[in-house]
């Protein structure tokens, strides 16, 4: 089992920000701003989805690695924190995953 977490990656992308575009695949999405890297997020997305619908193991595995990855990168680039999502996920884990839900505000 891999002792590597998403705080590792998560310092991995904020390491390769602001490097050279023409060098690192998350400097140059970085460097294309935040709508190009939500739309590589919402495809891996996509593809994440479908591989989980048709029972492709491998291919979810896969993709779900690439949305982590993108969702750090959107992350990033929106100016939010790992440690801000993790914070608001354990606020959130003191209550039902329906009494959070209906707790929000329509929108």
């Amino acid at each position: 089992m891999s002792t590597y977490t998403l705080a590792d990656l998560d310092r991995l992308v904020a390491s390769r920000a602001g490097t050279d575009p023409g060098a690192s695949y998350t400097a140059k999405l970085l460097s294309e701003g935040p709508a190009k890297a939500a739309k590589k997020l919402g495809e891996e997305a996509v593809e994440a989805v479908i591989a989980a619908v048709q029972g492709d193991r491998e291919g979810l595995k896969n993709e779900a690695a690439d949305v982590l990855y993108h969702l750090l990168v959107v992350l990033k680039a929106g100016g939010v924190g790992l440690d801000a999502v993790m914070a608001e996920l354990e606020r959130r884990t003191g209550q039902s995953g329906l009494a959070e839900k209906a707790s929000r505000r329509p929108a």
